[in-house]
């Protein structure tokens, strides 16, 4: 499991500095256990593996905005759909051979196949649309508020609404998602954050910083860095990932026990 108690002497460890209300808990850290190349040019706003264990990115930015199938060893993009100059694309998840990109103020998602990325489907909704993920068939979707929306994915119709809190008080800001064992991810848009939100009750159960890793990222590649954005998982393989807006590797990271 992704929560296992990792030893305190490896080199690699990094504390998590965040502050955190009195309902969650502070992860202590984690490892980094790989890295691996990526775009630098790619504006991360949505990050996922299908079942098959290959990468999907969605790429935010009017003009550079796609939907891209990914290489992850080398991070070369194998397959890329531009949505051209009018849409800021934002978060995707795949659900079995679709694929599903949200935009950020234009009010539109697609539904793509995700082999060639042919459009089958698209939706209006009335939202921003942020973060993107997917558990049993149905969409979870955040809007850069404290409201996670779960939709249909066949109407897109909103189902049901969390409202997620962290000791009572609303968490804003909520960004790109992923569904990881039973707990939704979330980065805190504009920080280094990642919270762990029950889906029963919106309650943050934890939460740690990838702060240092923004800081490397910042220290080591040639352009400009943003924060953090971009969590996937990899369920059968229980294996954990997340980049960044610009950044130039993709790590693959192990918690420790929180």
């Amino acid at each position: 499991m992704w929560r296992r108690l990792l030893p305190i002497g490896l080199s690699a460890f990094l504390f998590a500095t965040t502050t955190v209300g009195a309902g969650a808990q502070v992860d202590p850290g984690f490892t980094v256990v790989n890295t691996y190349h990526h775009d630098p040019t790619a504006f991360t706003e949505g990050l996922a593996f299908n079942r098959a264990g290959t990468l999907y990115e969605g790429t935010g930015v009017k003009g550079t905005s796609s939907i891209r199938r990914v290489e992850l060893t080398t991070g070369q993009v194998l397959r890329r759909h531009s949505l051209g100059d009018r849409y800021f694309g934002e978060g995707v998840t795949i659900i079995g051979h679709r694929a599903f990109q949200l935009t950020w103020k234009q009010h539109r998602a697609w539904t793509y196949r995700s082999r060639n990325f042919e459009t089958l489907r698209r939706f209006h909704y009335r939202t921003e649309g942020w973060g993107l993920t997917d558990h049993l068939g149905r969409l979870f979707m955040s809007d850069g508020t404290s409201t996670i929306r779960v939709r249909d994915p066949k109407t897109f119709e909103v189902v049901r609404r969390i409202a997620v809190t962290d000791g009572g008080n609303e968490v804003t800001g909520l960004n790109e998602l992923e569904w990881v064992d039973g707990e939704i991810f979330a980065n805190v848009w504009p920080t280094d954050d990642v919270v762990r939100i029950d889906p029963d009750n919106g309650n943050v159960v934890g939460r740690f910083s990838l702060a240092s890793l923004a800081q490397q990222e910042r220290d080591t590649c040639d352009n400009v860095q943003d924060v953090t954005n971009g969590i996937a998982y990899m369920p059968d393989q229980d294996r954990l990932f997340v980049t960044g807006k610009y950044w130039c590797h993709l790590y693959e990271i192990e918690l420790a026990n929180p």
